[in-house]
């Protein structure tokens, strides 16, 4: 009477409920067009620049690995799946964004300068004491909820092949340098606004622990508080975004049985 019980606790097997993964990778980025809102009350300025023409910096025109890995844009995520049959995570998700106002553009300005009423356009450069960065980081922290969904699995399970979708929301950290009219504002990080994206890809992981994943993701972040030579500035922009992304995950939470 022992053989048939014995039979039936070899094949019952445990496995984690859980997964937990971590990754790091570069990305490269577009934006819309924006708005920069200027308020410096004890100078008598209120005044925007108009529709103003952004890029990105992605880091490596000196050459892959001659310089820092976190010097370029890059992203982490550390995620965790609570709920692997249904493909349920929740993620932090960073991203190192780079944010500068094109230099050489004739930019709209309207409002108030010096207490008097304007409606002109200005030469953002440099050279004429024009410049604004975010280049120490736009800097999007996100806290998403993931979907996993199965494609292919190698019959070996050596291999498979997941869609990928994630969707949240969280704060911007920008790094916030600029000269408006020569006037230089004392640069350094901030707790600057909120954003919110939306993310899909394609993740390959390999023996069951390294995956590659590659995604498309679409931002919105509204900047607010910016510092800027006595007084702050605000403004809006959509990103549209490419990551890829190097990592590793492995089971871990309480034990189940199959």
């Amino acid at each position: 009477m022992l053989f048939p019980f014995a039979a039936f606790a070899q094949k019952t097997k445990t496995e984690r409920k859980g997964e937990f993964y971590f990754s790091w990778g570069y990305n490269k980025e577009w934006y819309t067009n924006s708005n920069v809102k200027v308020n410096q009350a004890s100078l008598g300025n209120q005044y925007t620049l108009h529709s103003v023409q952004s890029h990105d910096n992605p880091g490596w025109d000196k050459g892959i690995f001659n310089i820092p890995l976190s010097i370029p844009q890059y992203n982490y995520r550390i995620g965790y799946f609570f709920d692997k049959k249904r493909g349920l995570a929740f993620e932090i998700n960073f991203d190192h964004t780079k944010h500068i106002i094109q230099d050489g553009q004739t930019i709209r300005i309207s409002g108030t300068l010096g207490g008097r009423n304007i409606d002109s356009s200005v030469l953002f450069s440099s050279s004429n004491g024009f410049y604004y960065f975010l280049n120490n980081g736009a800097n999007f922290l996100l806290f998403n909820l993931v979907k996993r969904w199965r494609l292919w699995e190698s019959p070996t399970k050596k291999f498979t092949l997941d869609a990928l979708g994630k969707g949240g929301i969280g704060p911007v950290i920008p790094h916030v340098e600029n000269s408006l009219f020569g006037n230089k504002n004392n640069d350094g990080f901030q707790l600057g606004g909120w954003n919110v994206g939306v993310e899909g890809g394609l993740k390959a992981t390999f023996f069951q622990h390294v995956f590659l994943e590659f995604t498309n993701k679409v931002d919105y972040a509204r900047y607010s508080g910016l510092q800027v030579y006595n007084g702050t500035a605000s403004q809006a922009f959509g990103t549209y975004e490419l990551i890829l992304s190097l990592g590793y995950t492995f089971a871990a939470g309480k034990k189940i049985s199959k």
